[in-house]
């Protein structure tokens, strides 16, 4: 999976913050979707963040995510490119757990049935909390590309 495509959707998704703020669901976080009442920023570190800590900290969350995808659902490295991205970009925004909680749409990504997984994600709460977001990534499942692909050099 072409990692720098992904970091640049997140980016894109999440948005860059170099001091707290509270998500759509009140949730603490910092930098591109990090978690701050899940894991609290390094002693020592203080506001505003640095790119550098910014980048240091996605790229943790970035391993986690994908990390917590390989023991949960060891079936999703055989998908195509896009729609890895698309799964990584999931649990990153909803957790481990909230991807998880898929149970229909990952059942038909890995059965590749791509119109009911989008389906799926369509017929969601998280579709309408996640906006623009949730409109590309179900785009993406159903047809193998990604809208508007962030441009990565």
């Amino acid at each position: 999976m072409n990692l720098d495509l992904l970091e640049a959707e997140l980016r894109r998704d999440e948005g860059v913050f170099y001091r707290p703020y509270d998500d759509p669901l009140g949730v603490l976080s910092v930098g591109v979707g990090h978690n701050l009442q899940v894991a609290p920023l390094p002693a020592g570190w203080t506001y505003p963040l640095t790119d550098a800590q910014v980048d240091e900290l996605l790229s943790a969350d970035i391993a986690a995510t994908l990390q917590q995808l390989d023991a949960r659902l060891p079936w999703w490295r055989s998908l195509d490119e896009v729609r890895q991205r698309v799964l990584a970009n999931m649990a990153f925004n909803l957790g481990i757990a909230g991807l998880l909680a898929f149970r229909k749409m990952l059942a038909a990504v890995q059965a590749g049935n791509w119109n009911t997984a989008a389906y799926e994600m369509r017929n969601s709460k998280w579709f309408s909390q996640v906006g623009d977001r949730a409109k590309r990534l179900y785009t993406a499942m159903k047809t193998g590309v990604m809208p508007d692909e962030p441009v990565v050099t």
